[in-house]
C-alpha cells in the first residue's frame, strides 16, 4: 500500500516482505551425536549436502504420495517407508520438519538410538597399511603384549584380548530406526483392524443388518488398503536382499574410508614415484582396489541380516492381514449361503401360494357356475343340498392342494 510522505509530499512505496527462497523448508537434522537441530535449508543446498538428483528428493515430498521405497545412493540413503521420510548420510539424518505425533516419536526413537550406542568407532588411518584398534590388535604382534597389560596386569601375552562388540555404523542405526518405527507403526493398525473385524464379523453372522454390513464393508477397505500398504514395504525389502549392489551401495561409511584409503594411496605413490616403478605401484592399486570391493563384499552381511530380520517381522504382519482377510471370506461365504437358504424359502413358499391360488380359483368357477341366472332343479331342493355342494367344492380344494404339495416333495420340488 503506497504511504504518502508528509515532510515532502512524495508517495513512497513499501519494500515487499522478504519471502523464503524457493523449495526453502525447515528440516530436522539429526546428528551422529543423537543431537536435533532445525535448519532451513533449500532444495539445491540439501542436493549439494547429500549428493541426491532432483528426482529423489521429490519422493519425500509430503504432499506428493508415492509408494514406499528405500534408495542406496552415492552418498545418501532416501526412506520412504509409511510416515517416515528422511535422507540418512554418514554423519547426520535429515527429515521435513512435522508436527506429527508418528514423527515425534521416530525423533525421540531415533536420538536414543543414536545416543545409546554413542558415537561412530574411529575409522582406520590411511598412514600404513591399517592401523588396529585398541580392542583389536592382531594376535603375535609386538604391541600385543602392552596392551593386554595396560589393560591387565596379571595378564599375560598368551592370553588372548577379548575384542569388543563391533558397533554398528550410523547409517545402519538409522534405518533400523526407520525400519523399526514403519513395522510398529503397521503393527498398531493391524492389531486394532483385528480387535474390530473378528467381533463385527461375528456379529454379522449370527444377525445380518444393514448397520454390520456397513461396519463389515469399511473394515473390509481398510484391511485392502493396509495389506497393500504392507505388501509394498516387504517387496521393498525383498528386493534390497535379492540385489547386492543395492546393499553396498548403503555401506557410506566404508565408502568414505575407501575413498580416504584410496586418496591416501594416491599421495603415498606420488611421493614415493622416484623410488618406485609404476608397474609396482599400478599393481598395489589394483591390490588396494580389491581389498576394498572384497571387504564391501563381506560386509554385506552385517546389513543383509539386519534386513532379513525386520524382512520376517513384516512377512508375519502380513500373515495376519492375510490370515484375517480368509475370514472375511468365510465371512462372506457364510453370509451367501444364509441368503441363498432364506431365498430357496422364499421361493417355495411363491410355489406353495401359487398352487393355494390355483386351487381357489378351482373353487372360484364352481361358485361362479352356481352363480349364472339360470333356472336348474338343483335351485328348487331343499338346503341341505347347498350345503353339501358348498362342503363338497371346499374339499375338493383341499384335496387338490395337498395332493399338488404331495406331489411336489415326491418329484423334491418342495423341502418341506
Amino acid at each position: 500500500m503506497a504511504v504518502a510522505d508528509e515532510e515532502t509530499g512524495k508517495i513512497q512505496i513499501p519494500a515487499p516482505p522478504r519471502r523464503k527462497g524457493i523449495g526453502v523448508r525447515t528440516w530436522v537434522v539429526v546428528s551422529e551425536l543423537g543431537q536435533s537441530l532445525l535448519e532451513e535449508v533449500g532444495k539445491h543446498s540439501i542436493m549439494r549436502r547429500t549428493g541426491l538428483p532432483a528426482r529423489d528428493l521429490r519422493v519425500l515430498d509430503p504432499v506428493l504420495s508415492y509408494p514406499s521405497s528405500i534408495l542406496g545412493r552415492e552418498r545418501a540413503i532416501v526412506i520412504n517407508l509409511e510416515h517416515i521420510k528422511a535422507i540418512i548420510t554418514a554423519k547426520e539424518v535429515l527429515m521435513i520438519n512435522s508436527t506429527s505425533p508418528l514423527i515425534i516419536q521416530f525423533l525421540q526413537d531415533l536420538r536414543h538410538r543414536i545416543s545409546r550406542s554413542g558415537p561412530a568407532p574411529p575409522q582406520p588411518s590411511m598412514e600404513g597399511d591399517m592401523e588396529y584398534h585398541a580392542d583389536e590388535v592382531p594376535w603375535g604382534s609386538p604391541s600385543f603384549q602392552e596392551h593386554s597389560e595396560l589393560k591387565d596386569g596379571n595378564r599375560t601375552m598368551e592370553e588372548p584380548v577379548a575384542a569388543s562388540p563391533k558397533l554398528p555404523s550410523f547409517e545402519f542405526r538409522a534405518l533400523e530406526a526407520c525400519l523399526e518405527s514403519a513395522c510398529r507403526c503397521l503393527e498398531s493398525e493391524t492389531q486394532t483392524l483385528q480387535e474390530e473385524a473378528y467381533p463385527a464379523l461375528d456379529e454379522l453372522t449370527s444377525k445380518i443388518s444393514t448397520l454390520n454390513l456397513e461396519r463389515v464393508r469399511q473394515i473390509k477397505s481398510r484391511l485392502v488398503a493396509i495389506s497393500g500398504r504392507v505388501q509394498k514395504v516387504r517387496d521393498e525389502l525383498e528386493h534390497l536382499l535379492d540385489d547386492d549392489n543395492d546393499m553396498a551401495e548403503m555401506y557410506l561409511t566404508e565408502k568414505l574410508v575407501a575413498q580416504s584409503m584410496d586418496q591416501s594411496s594416491r599421495e603415498g605413490a606420488y611421493n614415493a614415484e622416484n623410488e618406485v616403478d609404476d608397474k609396482r605401484s599400478e599393481e598395489s592399486k589394483s591390490d588396494d582396489s580389491s581389498e576394498i570391493s572384497t571387504s564391501l563384499k563381506l560386509n554385506i552381511e552385517e546389513l543383509e541380516m539386519l534386513l532379513e530380520a525386520y524382512f520376517v517381522q513384516i512377512d508375519g504382519i502380513l500373515q495376519k492381514l492375510s490370515d484375517m482377510s480368509e475370514y472375511v471370506d468365510d465371512t462372506e461365504d457364510c453370509i451367501n449361503i444364509m441368503l441363498d437358504d432364506k431365498q430357496n424359502q422364499l421361493l417355495e413358499m411363491g410355489v406353495m401360494l401359487s398352487t393355494a391360488n390355483m386351487i381357489l380359483n378351482a373353487g372360484i368357477v364352481v361358485v361362479g357356475l352356481f352363480g349364472m341366472n339360470i333356472g336348474i332343479s338343483l335351485f328348487d331342493g331343499q338346503p341341505t343340498q347347498f350345503w353339501a355342494t358348498v362342503c363338497g367344492t371346499v374339499g375338493g380344494c383341499v384335496a387338490l392342494y395337498l395332493f399338488a404339495i404331495g406331489w411336489g416333495k415326491k418329484k423334491n420340488l418342495l423341502a418341506l
